[in-house]
């Protein structure tokens, strides 16, 4: 009997379920296809797990690991080309997909009440080809800090369109008890209403994009009382760092406060930096808006978490992924490709069996069959 002809001797892996509702792109008058649409996705997480990082080097680790690709699925035909991959995802549903994603992310998330989700945005950069647009197109995601995923993200063309991508998003999210925190941009009072609508709290940047109540809330901090005070030291990386969290409660002089719903704070973080080795101190000052009720050590902690998007997230998809070096610009590519490098970080961040970097676990990976496997909950 040859190997294309053998029964597959494990199940499929558990994220698989969530994806069978994905609908082929390509024509179905051509009867069976010679690659199904299961066994496509099943190489291509595996491959992105195992270090690949483009159509071609998916296809070489397919013809590599066909033995242990058959261990799940048939692959009676063996496994695609590059062109066959690039064009497939270039032709998939991105927001089906995307969906699919974020039933799978519920399924494995275990979002506690307090837990800090943070959005920001991502420009993949080099898919401004993408649909023929002039401009690189924009991942809005929402992190959730201490489980370390990406629960959710909306696509825009730009970054200027943050503010419509961001209620969209908010829209299938589910954030009773969290802390919401955005950059500037997403100081807007519908959004502000958005995040109450859905029983969580939210803690804004505000900048010049809100220039009145920016230069209210400057005053304020010039003139009134703190209601607390948070200082926390942290020193690593050649630098001493000092974050001085003041929080004010007492609202009455900020006009406009009530079109904000249930406004209850407003904040100014302090940085102060030291390099060691110049001896030189920077100081910069941000301000926030929250419906949190003043705990200055607890809001302290919640800019600090926002920024996780960008050390784990973003930072993850750009320097260990590569994404921004891609060249996927045709059709949808490019958006789905970061979900599937959003799908393979997940998983490598699950699996805590082996304590080591993510790029580390990507090469044992590659290696070993049956970790790749672990990180695969197969």
């Amino acid at each position: 009997m040859s190997n294309s002809s053998k029964k597959p001797k494990k199940n499929p892996p558990t994220f698989n379920a969530y994806f069978q509702s994905l609908k082929d792109p390509r024509r179905t008058n051509k009867g069976n296809y010679f690659y199904p649409l299961q066994e496509i996705l099943f190489l291509t997480i595996s491959a992105v797990i195992s270090g690949a990082e483009g159509w071609t080097t998916i296809q070489e680790f397919g013809k590599a690991k066909i033995d242990w690709l058959r261990k799940f699925f048939p692959y009676e035909n063996g496994t695609p080309s590059h062109d066959v991959l690039g064009k497939l995802f270039a032709n998939l549903d991105r927001n089906e997909f995307s969906k699919c994603f974020s039933n799978w992310i519920n399924s494995i998330s275990e979002i506690t009440e307090g837990e800090v989700i943070a959005i920001d945005g991502k420009t993949i950069r080099k898919s401004n080809k993408t649909h023929n647009s002039k401009s690189a197109l924009h991942v809005v995601s929402a992190y959730a800090s201490n489980n370390r995923l990406c629960i959710g993200q909306e696509v825009v063309a730009e970054k200027s369109n943050e503010i419509t991508a961001i209620p969209k998003l908010l829209e299938v999210l589910e954030l009773k008890g969290c802390i919401v925190t955005i950059d500037a941009m997403g100081c807007q009072k519908q959004i502000v209403k958005d995040i109450r609508k859905k029983k969580a709290d939210y803690l804004l940047m505000v900048k010049g994009n809100q220039p009145e109540l920016k230069e209210q809330v400057e005053k304020l901090f010039q003139k009134r009382n703190m209601s607390d005070i948070d200082i926390n030291i942290d020193s690593g990386h050649g630098r001493i760092e000092t974050r001085t969290c003041q929080v004010i409660t007492d609202l009455k002089f900020l006009d406009g406060k009530e079109k904000w719903t249930d406004l209850k704070s407003i904040i100014c973080l302090s940085s102060e930096r030291c390099d060691k080795a110049s001896d030189k101190t920077t100081i910069q000052k941000r301000y926030y808006i929250s419906s949190l009720s003043g705990n200055a050590a607890q809001i302290n902690h919640a800019v600090r978490q926002h920024w996780t998007v960008e050390n784990n997230l973003h930072w993850s998809l750009d320097v260990i992924f590569k994404e921004d070096s891609s060249l996927k610009k045709k059709g949808n590519s490019a958006i789905n490709y970061n979900i599937i490098l959003k799908l393979a970080l997940a998983m490598i961040e699950k699996e805590k069996s082996r304590k080591r970097s993510k790029p580390a676990k990507r090469l044992t990976a590659a290696l070993d069959d049956k970790y790749r496997e672990k990180i695969l909950n197969c």
